[in-house]
This record gives structure tokens, sequence and C-alpha cells, in this order.
């Protein structure tokens, strides 16, 4: 049977005593009860497997008893239906061991960002743009541009999407990171290889109860937009920069002819932000505490590395090579996107032992 089964039993225990507290607040109470659903639901799932246990025993008890020969193999095949049947359930149950990540099912602000390498890193954000809004497309996901800064040849200083879709964030979040492409740029004459670099930051949208924000903390400015969008973009101070003064997080906004449309969407995107800064510091916290790196995706952190001579890409997260990178920049993302979702699935897993420990 499942290990550990007796402390998820007194974790249930724990936070049916902590719901009933008058203290908590409506954050905590939400996140108590959502987990409660779920040890409800792990329990459903226990108790189906024990029947089967329970059910094994009598057939094989019968079989035990029985000599006429067409039912012993009537019983012997019954009960090798249930021993399968029964290892099915307890994979299925140990799989189910990792509680879903309250955030997963948020939409997402992908910020996409040139590193080291001048004009070629600003050409590899944009193609870094294109694999992204088509593995999005591809999902049915809703891509818009909120922000961006271009450049001369066609690349982007910087590039700020708004993803929105089902589990967008569960897909997406370890993205984040230092992604690093090896290749002959367009402007090399003698045909050497060179390396650029260009950061992704992944943020979960955030809603009003993640992050409460004071007015009077936001310094806001106008100004003209710098890109393309019509006759009046250029003409008027439809742009929006709002400054979040006590962390200095900072959201631009300039899609929009309207100044006030954009103030909404920078409003939404620090939040966003802070809520990513937060869950960072959190991160960083536990880190330090466990000596080891459980969230993956900081920033400073290289992730990936892209090499077109070869056709090769390389995801270091989880140590997965492929010889399609052609595919990849097109958008086809699955390989190296499900052998993260198994990674992120164990270290729930963990997370969640870990929890149930501590509660015992």
């Amino acid at each position: 049977m499942l290990s550990h089964w007796d402390a998820i039993k007194s974790r249930h225990a724990h936070l049916m005593a902590r719901a009933a507290s008058p203290s908590l607040s409506p954050q905590e109470r939400r996140t108590v009860a959502k987990e409660l659903s779920f040890l409800d639901d792990l329990f459903v799932r226990y108790e189906q497997l024990e029947q089967l246990h329970t059910e094994l025993r009598q057939t094989n008890d019968q079989l035990a008893a029985t000599r006429e020969v067409d039912m012993r193999q009537l019983f012997e095949d019954e009960a090798l239906e249930l021993q399968k049947t029964i290892q099915q359930k307890t994979e299925a149950l140990e799989e189910y061991m990792a509680p879903p990540d309250d955030l997963d099912d948020r939409s997402i602000y992908l910020e996409i960002r040139a590193g080291t390498g001048g004009q070629e890193a600003s050409l590899f954000v944009a193609d870094l743009l294109k694999m992204y809004t088509n593995y999005a497309l591809k999902h049915g996901w809703k891509v818009s541009i909120e922000d961006e800064s271009t450049t001369d040849l066609g690349g982007y200083r910087e590039v700020v999407l708004h993803i929105s879709g089902k589990n967008a964030y569960g897909r997406l979040k370890y993205e984040s990171g230092v992604h690093r492409v090896q290749r002959v740029p367009a402007t090399e004459t003698q045909g050497r290889v060179h390396t650029s670099t260009a950061t992704v930051a992944v943020m979960p949208e955030a809603e009003e109860v993640d992050v409460q924000i004071n007015p009077s903390d936001l310094r806001i400015d106008v100004f003209r937009s710098s890109g393309a969008g019509g006759q009046h973009v250029n003409t008027t101070d439809s742009a929006v920069r709002i400054t979040h003064i006590p962390t200095g997080v900072v959201s631009t906004c300039q899609d929009e002819r309207s100044q006030h449309k954009n103030k909404a969407k920078a409003l939404k995107m620090l939040q966003s932000r802070i809520l990513a800064a937060q869950m960072e510091q959190q991160q960083a916290q536990m880190s330090k505490m466990r000596k080891d790196q459980i969230g993956g995706g900081a920033r400073a952190e290289k992730v990936r590395t892209y090499n077109y001579p070869q056709n090769r890409v390389t995801d270091h997260q989880v140590d997965v090579t492929l010889k399609k990178l052609d595919m990849v920049m097109m958008g086809d993302l699955d390989d190296i996107l499900n052998a993260l979702a198994i990674k992120d699935r164990e270290q729930r897993r963990e997370r969640f032992l870990e929890r149930v420990l501590q509660s015992t």
C-alpha cells in the first residue's frame, strides 16, 4: 500500500482543525479548502483501492476452497484481472499525490528580452516570439503583444506577450531563464558561429486577491507611443508607464489608442510582475532552506541551447536533446514541455509529502 498514508490522514485532521479557526484570512481559508478537497478526493481513490484488495482476498479464499476445475479457472482469471486493476489504480493514485499548482490554469505574461550578442540577440528574440506565438495558437490560446521595443533589423530589444488560455502557466512556466543560441548571424561576413542570449520571464496573470496595491504607491507617466499602430498612435499621449514605488516594479503598455485602456492593461501587468517577484522570493527562500533548487526558472539560470549548425536543441533542465531545431522554432515544443511536465509533477509530489510529514 501507499507509504506515508497515516501521515496523510494526520495532515487531513490538521487542516480540518485549521479550517475551523476564525483567525484565518479569506485567502488562507481558500487555500485550506482547496487542499482539503484534494485530500477528500484522495481518500475516495484510496478506499476504492482498498475495496479491490478486499475483493482479491475473497477471490483467493474462494480459489483455495474450490476443487472444481472450471470454477478454479474462473477464480484464477478473476484474481489476475483484479491484480492488474490494483496495479493500475496504485500507480494512478501515486501519480495523483501531486496536488496541482494553484496558478497552473492562469493565463500569462511572457516577456522576452535581448541579452548578450547585440543585433543578433535582438533577432533571436524575434525568433522566440514566433516560436511561442505558434505554440500558443496551436493550442487554441489567444496571443497579443502588450509592449515591444523594436530594432532597425526587425528584431526586438524586448517584447511582452499576453497569452490567454487554460493551463498556459502550467505548460510554459519552466520557460523562464536564459535561452542561448549558437548560429552564424545574418551580419557575419566570414561564416563564424556566434553565441547570443535572450532571457524569458513567464508571469502568471494576477487576480485582485493575489496582489493588493495602494493607489498612492503608484507613479503614472504618459507619453507618445513609439511603434506602429495607426494614424493616432504617435500623435497622442496614449502610452502609459506605471511604477510601483515600494518595489520599483515598472509596467508599460502602448498597444491601444486609448490611454484609459493602456492604463488598465499596464496595471494588470504590474500586478502580475509583483506576483512573479513574490513567487521568486518564496522559491529562493525554499531553495535556501532545502539547499536545493526545487522550483527552477530563475532568470539567471540557463535553460536551453539552440544550435543551428547541427539543427539541435538541448533543454538543460531535463537533459533533453532533439535533432529537430527547425520544427521547435516553428512551435513544436511538446517533446520538451512534456518532459518538463513530468519533472514538475515529481517536484509537486515531493513538496506535498514534505508538507504531510511536517504536520505529523
